[in-house]
């Protein structure tokens, strides 16, 4: 079973789809597939960390924070 991963939009309405290669996509067709859940689960806790001056940052944007996992 297939799973994709996806997001609400920020402004209007309606899901944005990851599309991979740090890209979302409204069009559903062209939405990155996973053969496994932990797969998608995995993209979808994405952090990034930020050093700033001596300090090191880590978050989860909210694109990740907001996504949902879903089995087609």
């Amino acid at each position: 079973m297939p799973y994709h991963i996806k997001t609400p939009k920020t402004l209007g309405t309606g899901d944005l789809y990851w599309k991979g290669d740090n890209t979302w996509t409204e069009t559903y067709s062209d939405r990155k597939q996973y053969s496994s859940e932990s797969e998608a689960d995995a993209q979808a806790s994405t952090t990034v960390t930020r050093t700033i001056g001596d300090k090191t940052y880590t978050y989860q944007p909210n694109w990740w924070k907001n996504s949902t996992v879903v089995s087609e």
